[in-house]
């Protein structure tokens, strides 16, 4: 009976060293990377204990926060522009930014019959309305533009873009109809959205839309944080981001 006791108390009193050790990072997260950063989160914490609390917006306006002081451990863009100015400007940890995922851009409309070819869906600009993300502040967004320059239909179609603030809003205006089509992340086209017109816009058109992660200053002592990062760039993880239909860089840089 005594041994027995001793085995829980020995027990309880390890659970309670592990809760003590357990932590918390605070994660700025582009919006494109939503339910992706969901599941990562939750096999993060059944593999290290750590949780996470996230926050989601388009990089632009994540950037401007974190540069206001907002309490965040690590960022992860949707381009690498921001987190090099980071890594620049004092804000981030030098040598902890790397390529977590390449994004990869879509022309999509949930009406099935809604084009067949889409670049002659675009040059004839049958519709009253084409949502693409603000491509000052979401790179969805800078792909989409540089996509229309590239087939030289910016000016053609100017007047008829519907700017979303992030990737997301930019989904749900394509979604809920208020745009015929519009560029959004291939990785929003999943469940209840996998079937429509859609066109995988070839890389040739853009910059590659690469998505990095960064450890912030507030983070830098902060174990969890960095337990993140090594999750994020894990094998197990890589394959997550695969099935949210991003790419894997082969270098991280």
């Amino acid at each position: 009976m005594k041994a027995t006791i001793r085995l829980l108390l020995t027990l309880s009193l390890l659970m309670a060293t592990g809760a003590a050790l357990a932590g918390e990072v605070r994660l700025a997260v582009a919006t494109n990377f939503h339910e992706a950063a969901e599941r990562l989160s939750e096999q993060f914490a059944e593999a290290t204990g750590h949780s996470s609390r996230i926050s989601y917006g388009s990089t632009g306006k994540l950037y401007a926060q974190i540069r206001h002081g907002a309490p965040f451990d690590v960022f992860l863009a949707a381009d690498q522009e921001r987190p090099h100015l980071m890594e620049q400007n004092g804000s981030a940890v030098p040598g902890t930014r790397f390529t977590y995922a390449v994004g990869k851009l879509v022309l999509w409309s949930p009406d099935p019959e809604a084009f067949t070819d889409p670049v002659a869906f675009l040059r004839e600009g049958n519709f009253r309305r084409l949502a693409i993300a603000n491509p000052k502040t979401a790179p969805y967004g800078l792909a989409a533009r540089q996509t229309l320059e590239n087939l030289g239909l910016r000016a053609a179609l100017e007047g008829k873009l519907v700017r979303g603030e992030s990737i997301a809003q930019t989904f749900q205006f394509v979604a809920t109809g208020n745009a015929r089509a519009g560029f959004v992340a291939l990785a929003q086209l999943r469940d209840d959205h996998d079937g429509g017109a859609r066109w995988e816009v070839p890389d040739t058109y853009h910059d590659p839309i690469a998505q990095q992660a960064i450890l912030l200053e507030r983070g830098r002592d902060n174990e969890a944080a960095r337990a993140w990062l090594e999750f994020l760039a894990s094998r197990e993880a890589q394959d997550i981001i695969r099935q949210y239909g991003y790419d894997i860089p082969q270098s991280p840089e």
